[in-house]
């Protein structure tokens, strides 16, 4: 499907719900980047769970922000329980103008909601110029680690700097869990097996069964060390910022009884504090130039930096079109239909099977 048609169905289907048109074009343009970027476990197939709390009030369409300095660098956001891609944004739009000002700006958040893909916000970033660090935490689906009980969230670890002197910009976006719980939320959907490895079931047995595996945990990426960075996110963006933590996060898919609570921590550091910006992309694109140029592993053709492979795949299919599958496309459909939101013939006539109940 062409982007700026899916992202025009989805904005008027988040607008359709008293999304503001400014906000919901946020939400469309973040999902529809997580689509184009090849993280279709972030994209449009995510828009009937967020309709739904919409729908029961859990979350707020039209939230009022509000902000407490704490001192020259650093402040918090209420969310007021907004969608989480405009509390995000919000917030680490006052990153960066804090960043400018005084050359470091942190801003952390509370009451917000799944605030999507964590590249949008590093990507935004590194629009206006800065390097910049993302968190959030949420809903328990990881063991601490030694456990089998789900504590901590699949909180990705998040990290963008400008490349330079022709070299592509840095982006780290990774769930500190062994894949993004979202792959096996979609997996199970799709009826599809896991990889021996990715997730425990409920009695701490390892699975490849993808419902018995979204059932129970997923596992901690590189063991110890991926459980003890998230418990370093859950403080920064949870304990820290006042949101709520340690298993407290509701679980959207299923906790229909309040709103989640999710906390953010954003930071934007201007990144020209101590070297001229010509200098730093002459030193950027050296840095770029002695990774890619190194010997390659056996079986690999081209060594590529974080961020660059999806880079490509997004300057594809702006191109070629975000390829969804007959239910992926008929959910959006569906989602489409009920808000009374057009949808063009050449989109209706590529969805020929009906859509998937809401978290199946």
């Amino acid at each position: 499907m062409p982007a700026e048609l899916l992202h025009r169905v989805t904005s008027d289907i988040f607008a359709a719900h008293h999304v503001p048109r400014h906000d919901a074009d946020r939400v469309a343009h973040c999902l529809v980047e997580a689509d184009l970027r090849g993280v279709a476990s972030h994209g449009v197939g995510r828009i009937p769970i967020y309709t739904e709390r919409l729908r029961r009030k859990l979350v707020n369409p039209a939230p009022a922000l509000t902000t407490e300095r704490a001192m020259t660098v650093a402040a918090r956001v209420d969310g007021d329980n907004g969608l989480g891609f405009v509390v995000g944004t919000r917030a680490m739009d006052l990153a960066i103008e804090i960043a400018t000002a005084h050359g470091v700006g942190l801003v952390l958040v509370h009451r917000s909601t799944h605030y999507g893909m964590a590249a949008s916000y590093l990507l935004q970033a590194l629009e206006a110029g800065f390097c910049a660090f993302a968190f959030t935490n949420a809903s328990p689906a990881m063991p601490i680690w030694g456990g089998r009980e789900a504590f901590l969230g699949t909180s990705p670890f998040a990290f963008a700097a400008p490349g330079g002197d022709g070299s592509p910009p840095v982006v780290v976006d990774m769930a500190m869990s062994v894949v993004a719980r979202g792959k096996i939320r979609r997996a199970m959907q799709r009826g599809e097996k896991i990889p021996e490895g990715w997730a425990l079931d409920a009695e701490g047995r390892a699975t490849t069964d993808a419902k018995a595996g979204y059932e129970g945990v997923v596992l901690p990426a590189a063991g110890v060390k991926g459980s003890a960075l998230s418990l370093m996110m859950e403080i920064l963006a949870g304990v820290l910022s006042g949101a709520a933590f340690g298993g407290e996060v509701r679980n959207q898919y299923i906790d229909f009884e309040q709103p989640q609570n999710v906390g953010h921590c954003f930071l934007a550091l201007k990144p020209d504090l101590f070297l001229p910006r010509a200098e730093l992309a002459q030193r950027m694109g050296d840095l770029a130039r002695r990774a890619k140029s190194g010997p390659k592993a056996q079986g690999v053709d081209e060594i590529l930096l974080p961020g660059e492979p999806e880079a490509r795949i997004a300057a594809r299919r702006r191109l070629d079109g975000i390829p969804l599958d007959a239910s992926e496309l008929a959910t959006v459909i569906a989602e489409a239909d009920a808000v009374k939101v057009e949808v063009p013939a050449s989109l209706r006539a590529s969805a020929d099977s009906p859509p998937r109940a809401m978290g199946a």
